[in-house]
């Protein structure tokens, strides 16, 4: 408890509550400033109640508290976990209630602060069914729950962004980047324009450059467009070239089908489907209600324990015994003509037999089929997906092979042309290089030619004479072509601008019959509008004063209130006083020793005189330890350098024993060698 009183204590003296608080006097609070620390604290949580608890009720202060605890999810600790009692603590404003919430309130503040933000958006209004069945409020509170959905999503995605580390510092200098560019390209932007500006008829051409550039844009989807039905064409042809084939091999399928063939498979398929219905299905279905029968028998007989299982056992032994020692004697007893029924018989049994299993493995095979052919339908369709075509047939297959041999051997002649062109390229390299340096030694010559005619010159002169002027005829050619093509899309353009004034020239006739019918009701408006605005502005003057009449009554009204308020609590709290004061008077006054020392003035008056003595005893024993200081001082130096001469000596005899264990050890080793 003292642990949580310090933590509240802490927290409130940050802040921002600054309280200046301590033990003593945070816990000597009285219920009414301790309810308002409380109301205080969730203010702080909630701006909506950081109110002055004197302006309202009792009721009213303990409704809107525990309405905040409820929805911040507060659950009272174990000796006030009833209701009742939590409620009648905090109106009364008691210790052992508040202290606990404030703790709680004060470790969780920010992850309240949050819930409580989130609770005036997301806590639900409860309408009643009643009101529902109203078509109008349905669709009120459906929009209300939508709305209360986007919040939700857009509350998260919030959160997802201050999680995910884009800092502000990053965000700023990305702005500032992007100002600079901008600006460079604004200067940029207007040196051309200062560049442009002294062309003549700049606006013309620049609008004509614009159109170009639309025109190029238009030209590049256009082209794109193009490309895409290209494909699209492709793919098509293909598909129709696959179906096709498919066609003709259907076609080729059905020709070389005779009715014979046709025939002989559909009477084989019947005599199969006949034998299923008439033969094997039935003797399954016989089978299968024997099985279900004899488990059906099973089931309804009591449980078996291991004696009768035995006991059943046995008698299958002996049934089975009785049955092998009839055979043997109907074997015996029957004669030799019989034995060939019989072996006809089991021919008859076994050719049966044989036939029931082929039957079962066409039966399989078919399914198999019929899931092979389900099998291929996926994966067609998938591969159809993925790549837009169908899997090739045998013919497709062997088409495909022969186009793959045919640009095979395509590719190895034009192979065999790129070697020999790689061949004549590395002769006209090296020709090159040898006119190269001729030209360069026959240029050598010709400038020293030049040199000694005094012309030096002359030569590199008139190729650059020859080149400007052919670069010159270009650029007239270019300009001539590009003049045309302006006048021809300015005449263009003129032809057009006359369309659209000869189009809009009707419309511009109803426009200015419109203008005139709009300044007409203008002005009707006008004139109508100076008694309105005069009307207005007198029923405008008496709400005003009338508004301000009930503004001061109202202020009125509450300041009395909050004065009665006020009256009323400093009333409760000088009763309280009196009371105490009453009980402790009466406690001081008693004749009876025992509630005499239940005063709080025999209480603090011993106190103080414990806290005296205990001083008293304090100073005694400060004033003896200062008196023995110098001499203890002086014994522990005295300690310490005795505790140093020590370790010296230690060092040395330590020493010493080394020293003389060496020199025994050189007097042995001295030994031996005389010995030797």
């Amino acid at each position: 408890m003292g642990d949580q009183i310090q933590f509240i204590v802490e927290k409130l003296n940050q802040e921002p509550f600054r309280k200046n608080y301590n033990l003593i006097s945070f816990d000597s609070l009285e219920s009414l400033p301790l309810l308002q620390l409380l109301s205080d604290v969730l203010g702080e949580i909630d701006p909506k109640h950081a109110v002055d608890i004197r302006e309202e009720l009792p009721e009213q202060t303990a409704k809107r508290m525990l309405n905040l605890l409820g929805i911040l999810k507060y659950k009272p600790p174990g000796p006030v976990s009833d209701l009742s009692a939590f409620r009648q603590g905090l109106v009364t404003g008691s210790k052992t209630v508040i202290h606990p919430v404030l703790h709680w309130l004060l470790q969780r503040s920010n992850e309240l602060r949050t819930r409580a933000y989130l609770a005036r958006f997301l806590v639900k209004l409860d309408v009643p069914a009643e009101f529902l069945q109203d078509d109008t409020v349905a669709d009120f509170n459906k929009q209300y729950e939508e709305l209360m959905e986007a919040f939700k999503n857009l509350h998260k995605e919030h959160e997802q962004l201050k999680i995910s580390g884009l800092s502000t510092a990053e965000i700023r200098r990305d702005i500032s980047a992007m100002e600079e560019e901008k600006d460079q390209l604004a200067k940029r932007v207007e040196r051309l324009k200062k560049r442009v500006e002294t062309v003549q008829n700049h606006q013309r051409m620049l609008e004509i450059a614009r159109q170009l550039r639309l025109e190029k844009e238009r030209e590049e989807s256009l082209a794109q467009q193009k490309q895409e039905q290209k494909s699209q064409l492709f793919h098509a042809q293909q598909r129709l070239q696959r179906a096709q084939v498919q066609l003709k091999e259907m076609q080729h399928v059905v020709a070389d089908s005779k009715p014979e063939s046709l025939m002989k498979k559909l009477e084989e398929e019947i005599n199969f489907n006949s034998y299923l219905v008439t033969e094997k299905i039935p003797k399954e279905m016989e089978s299968k209600k024997t099985s279900v029968y004899f488990l059906q028998k099973v089931v309804a007989e009591p449980a078996m324990t291991q004696a009768d299982l035995t006991a059943l056992e046995s008698e299958r032994d002996e049934v089975n015994a009785e049955i092998n020692q009839l055979t043997e004697k109907r074997m015996i007893k029957y004669e030799p003509t019989d034995s060939k029924f019989s072996m006809y018989h089991q021919q008859a049994s076994i050719i049966s037999r044989k036939k029931e299993a082929k039957a079962e493995e066409l039966q399989a095979a078919k399914e198999e089929m019929s899931s092979l052919e389900r099998q291929m339908e996926q994966k067609s369709s998938q591969v159809h997906e993925l790549e837009g075509s169908d899997v090739l047939t045998e013919g497709e297959l062997k088409q495909y092979v022969s186009k793959l041999r045919s640009k095979n051997t395509f590719y190895k002649k034009k192979r065999q042309e790129i070697a020999e062109i790689t061949a004549e390229c590395g002769i006209l390299q090296r020709t090159e290089e040898l006119l190269r340096q001729r030209h360069e030694a026959v240029q050598q010559e010709l400038q020293a030619i030049e040199e000694k005619k005094g012309i030096s010159g002359y030569s590199y002169t008139q190729e650059e004479l020859e080149r400007v002027s052919a670069v010159k005829s270009e650029m007239d050619e270019v300009k001539g072509q590009t003049l045309d093509n302006m006048s021809e899309m300015v005449k263009k353009l003129n032809a057009m601008v006359a369309e659209k004034k000869a189009s809009l020239a009707p419309v511009i006739k109803e426009l200015r019959q419109l203008r005139q019918n709009c300044q007409e009701l203008t002005q009707e408006c006008e004139e109508k509008k100076i008694p309105y605005d005069s009307c207005a502005a007198g029923l405008e003057t008496n709400r005003s004063e009338l508004e301000q009449e009930v503004k001061g009554l109202l202020e009125e009204c509450a300041q009395e209130e909050s004065n009665y308020r006020y009256i009323n609590c400093m009333k409760r709290s000088l009763e309280v006083q009196l009371q105490r004061a009453k009980e402790e008077m009466k406690t001081y006054l008693s004749p009876e020793p025992q509630e005499r020392h239940r005063a709080l003035r025999e209480q603090y008056t011993r106190i103080i005189l414990e806290q005296e003595n205990l001083g008293k005893k304090l100073r005694e024993k400060q004033k003896v330890v200062w008196e023995s200081h110098g001499p203890n001082m002086k014994q522990m130096k005295m300690w310490q350098d005795f505790e140093q001469l020590m370790k010296c000596k230690r060092e040395c005899f330590l020493k010493q024993q080394n020293q003389a264990a060496i020199g025994q050890i050189i007097q042995e080793g001295g030994k031996d060698r005389l010995v030797l």
